[in-house]
């Protein structure tokens, strides 16, 4: 409990409000996590792209015993409410997907989001309704306790080639209907698409920060409730890693110390708080 007497959980469900975007962004590790928490957001969430890259594996790759470690590890790192990325609950079966949420819950997580994407190349999307049924399945072990674990849902057409708005709408409706406290549609980035999904749910709404997506402000006039940065952060610091290695190999040159020595600056102000 916080000194006000809520649990994180309660907060996390609190902070959801349209119009007023939570930033929600995507640590890796523990000291990412401490990072973000001093610089002041007010909770946090994990990435499985992000995660997998530390462990040197592709997206998709964590299994959900590692992926349920790592979340109860970003959970340690600061008091801040935390929701992980579950990926498709790491099982097509309902009883698997409740078996995660069951998981979720023992980590110490506020919240946690499910997607209908298979992982399958053939078949990338859950057929609609054994969707919905996984998401139902997801809610009810998430809302059967005390504290009611913030369950989102994600419909992944747009990220896997599948740029019908519609279907997505429909499953989002859907994806409410079976409990959802949050809704979200990665890859959304015009603002009438935007637009189109909050006005068609009665629930959170979730956004994905892509380059061409609408600023946090215009999100917020579009009813948003929370903006989320996936894996970007951790591959904007690899993106760091690479240009400083190259600097050093082709150059031969120490321009990246400037960077370094603000990043350890940092880094002293955050550990030793």
């Amino acid at each position: 409990m916080t000194p006000e007497g809520m649990t994180r959980v309660e907060r996390f469900r609190q902070s959801h409000q349209p119009g007023r975007p939570l930033l929600l962004p995507n640590p890796w590790d523990a000291g990412s996590a401490r990072i973000l928490a001093r610089l002041g957001f007010q909770a946090l969430a994990t990435t499985s792209s992000g995660y997998a890259a530390t462990l040197g594996r592709p997206d998709g790759s964590v299994t959900r015993a590692e992926a349920l470690e790592h979340a109860a590890y970003i959970v340690a790192a600061t008091d801040l409410p935390v929701s992980a990325d579950l990926e498709n609950g790491f099982a097509d079966d309902v009883d698997g997907v409740a078996e995660t949420i069951r998981g979720a819950i023992a980590a110490g997580l506020a919240g946690c989001s499910v997607e209908d994407f298979t992982g399958r190349d053939d078949e990338p999307i859950y057929e609609h309704a054994h969707a919905a049924e996984r998401i139902a399945a997801a809610a009810e072990i998430a809302h059967g306790g005390t504290d009611r674990l913030v369950l989102t849902a994600r419909a992944e057409n747009h990220l896997h080639g599948r740029d019908d708005l519609a279907d997505t709408i429909a499953r989002l409706q859907s994806y409410q209907q079976a409990g959802a406290d949050v809704l979200y549609a990665p890859g959304l980035v015009s603002v009438a698409d935007i637009r189109a999904v909050t006005s068609s749910v009665d629930r959170p709404v979730n956004v994905l920060a892509l380059h061409g997506a609408p600023g946090v402000a215009e999100l917020a006039l579009l009813g948003v409730a929370r903006v989320s940065v996936g894996g970007a952060f951790a591959f904007a610091a690899l993106a760091a890693l690479a240009e400083a290695g190259r600097e050093l190999l082709d150059a031969g040159s120490y321009g990246f110390t400037r960077r370094a020595a603000a990043g350890r600056e940092i880094a002293d102000e955050t550990f030793t708080a």
